[in-house]
């Protein structure tokens, strides 16, 4: 590779590393070019030259290369398997959490909230659903990120530690459980989430 090919791969890299740092920390509105061109070292122009608009950089800070979903679809038990993901100590897992901070901090951003939806939309439910088999599976994979990303915010953003920490056993089989009941085809509203359906993860 040419050194000035090399060189320009590792100066959008660090631009990209940048913005996601500042993204982090500000919403998307809040955060300049200039600041991010400002931390990276380069000069303001090469975001235009690397990204194209402040936009395409943002989009570019969310995407990633990450693809659990072929791990995901050949799990024996979906639920379970989800649960124990969660609670398991995982350096990809840093990642996952900057992204979804970017995602909160930007989402009432009228231009930013866009692509927070475009690219959850297209990166994250759409490739969850298609793993699922049975009717509404949009809905179902809909539920289950919710109670996912939820927990995710309780207890790596809000560190409410009383939630249940990786430790307990009875934190990932609640978790388990209620996993159970958002991927299921079946449980209808007549199920009145009853201890029926939780008995068997408890």
């Amino acid at each position: 590779m040419p050194p000035t090919t090399r060189n320009a791969a590792a100066t959008r890299e660090r631009l990209l590393d940048c913005a996601r740092k500042c993204f982090v920390q500000e919403s998307y509105d809040a955060v300049s070019l200039r600041e991010i061109a400002g931390a990276a070292g380069v000069d303001v122009a090469l975001i235009g030259r690397y990204f194209g608009s402040k936009e395409q950089l943002f989009q570019a800070a969310l995407a990633t290369d990450d693809n659990r979903w072929e791990e995901l679809a050949g799990a024996d038990d979906l639920p379970s398997h989800l649960a124990s993901m969660l609670v398991t100590d995982d350096s990809k897992d840093a990642d996952h959490i900057e992204r979804l901070l970017i995602m909160l901090r930007s989402a009432t951003s009228p231009t930013a909230s866009v692509i927070v939806q475009s690219t959850f939309k297209t990166e994250v439910l759409e490739p969850f659903a298609n793993v699922l088999t049975g009717a509404q599976a949009d809905r179902r994979a809909a539920m289950a990120l919710s109670v996912l990303m939820g927990t995710t915010i309780v207890r790596t953003i809000l560190r409410v530690d009383d939630c249940g920490g990786c430790e307990d056993d009875t934190f990932e089989l609640r978790l388990s459980a209620m996993l159970r009941i958002a991927l299921s085809p079946d449980v209808t509203p007549a199920d009145r989430m009853s201890l029926a359906v939780l008995e068997p993860q408890l």
